[in-house]
C-alpha cells in the first residue's frame, strides 16, 4: 500500500501488545520456521532495526493495464499451493453461509482521477484522502494489479468452499471507492471476515509482509472496540499461514519482527463494524520482493496462505 497522498505524513507504526509472530507460529504452524529458512536462502536480510517508517522512499507511478517484470507465469487461480493445506476439499460447502469481502487495495484507474480520489473523507478520527493511486515496482507493475490479481485467486479458493465472496472492485468503476465506502462495504454484506489485499512501497532493502490490525477506536463515526479482538485472531492466523504458503518472512523494517502491525489512522479499519485486516504482502520497492510479487505462481500461494487464515478464523 502506498503512503503517499496529497498532505499526508505516514505516521509512526504503533507496536503491538501481542507477542513475537514466532510464538503465534509455534502454536498455529509447525512448518513456519522452515518457510522462513526458504525466505533466508532467497536472500531475507533479517532485522533492519534503522528503519522504522512504514513508506521509506517515493513510490512510482503505476499505470494502467501495466504487466508483470520477467519471471512472471500464468499460473491459473485457485490451483493447490500447498499439499498441507488445511483447507477443505472443493465443494465441500465447509464455508457456506459464511461472507468473506475482499478488498483489491487501490484501482487500476486511480492514476486517471487524481483530483477524485484526493478529496477529504470522514474516518472517524479526522479526514483523509479519499484513496491513492498506489505503488509500483520499479519495471511498472502497478499495486492495484497485484492486489487484483490476488483478490482474483482468492476468490476462487475460498468460493470452492462454499463461502460467499465479494470485492470491494473488480476493475469496474472508474476509480476507487473511497476508504470509507470500501469499509461500509463490509459492513453492509455483514462480512464474517474482510481483508484488505496491498503490496508496499518502502526503501530498497525493506523486506517481508506485515499484516494491519485495528487498535480500539472509538471516535466520531469510529467505534471498532468490538472487532479488536476478532481481527487480531483474523490477522494471525492469516500471518501464519501465509509463512507456511509462501516461505516469506515478517516484515524486516516494520512490526518488530512480529508481522503484526496495530494502527489507528487507517479509515478501512477504523469505520470496519466486522472483523477486518490489512495485509502488506511485500515491498514493491525492494528488487527481491518485487521478484517474487510479480511471479504468477507466488501471487498464487499469497492468495491461499491468505485465505488458509481466513478459512482458519472462520472454521476456528
Amino acid at each position: 500500500m502506498s503512503y503517499t497522498g496529497p498532505g499526508f505524513d505516514p505516521p509512526q507504526p504503533r507496536r503491538s501488545p501481542r507477542g513475537p509472530l514466532t510464538v503465534a507460529l509455534a502454536a498455529l504452524v509447525p512448518g513456519a520456521l522452515l518457510g522462513w529458512a526458504v525466505y533466508a536462502a532467497v536472500g531475507g536480510s533479517g532485522g533492519d532495526e534503522g528503519s522504522t517508517a512504514a513508506s521509506a522512499s517515493a513510490s512510482g507511478t503505476p499505470t494502467a493495464g501495466s504487466s508483470p517484470s520477467a519471471g512472471a507465469d500464468d499460473t491459473k487461480p485457485g490451483a493447490s499451493a500447498s499439499a498441507k493445506s488445511p483447507s477443505a476439499p472443493a465443494g465441500s460447502g465447509a464455508l457456506k453461509g459464511k461472507v468473506v469481502v475482499i478488498d483489491p487495495g487501490h484501482n487500476p484507474g486511480n492514476f486517471r482521477h487524481t483530483a477524485d480520489i484526493s478529496r477529504q473523507v470522514d474516518i472517524g478520527t479526522n479526514r483523509k484522502e479519499c484513496d491513492t493511486t498506489g505503488t509500483a515496482t520499479n519495471d511498472g507493475y502497478a499495486e492495484a494489479e497485484f492486489t487484483l490479481d490476488v483478490a482474483h485467486r482468492m476468490r476462487t479458493l475460498l468460493e470452492r468452499q462454499g463461502a460467499t465472496v465479494k470485492l470491494t472492485q473488480d476493475a469496474d468503476r472508474p476509480f476507487g471507492p473511497c476508504v470509507d465506502e470500501r469499509a461500509r462495504i463490509g459492513n453492509e454484506a455483514k462480512a464474517d471476515a474482510v481483508v484488505s489485499i496491498h503490496a508496499d512501497g518502502s526503501g530498497t532493502g525493506n523486506r517481508g509482509f506485515h499484516v494491519i490490525l485495528p487498535g480500539a477506536v472509538h471516535s466520531g463515526a469510529a467505534d471498532t472496540r468490538a472487532i479488536v479482538e476478532p481481527s487480531g485472531d483474523l490477522g494471525e492466523r492469516i500471518a501464519g499461514d501465509f509463512v507456511r504458503v509462501t516461505g516469506s518472512a515478517p516484515s524486516n523494517y516494520i512490526g518488530d519482527g512480529t508481522g503484526l502491525v496495530t494502527r489507528e489512522d487507517l479509515g478501512g479499519l477504523n469505520l470496519s463494524t466486522v472483523p477486518k485486516v490489512f495485509i502488506e504482502c511485500g515491498n514493491m520497492r525492494d528488487s527481491k520482493d518485487a521478484a517474487l510479487l510479480t511471479s504468477g505462481a507466488w501471487r498464487q500461494k499469497a492468495a491461499q496462505g491468505i485465505s488458509d487464515g481466513i478459512v482458519g478464523f472462520l472454521r476456528g
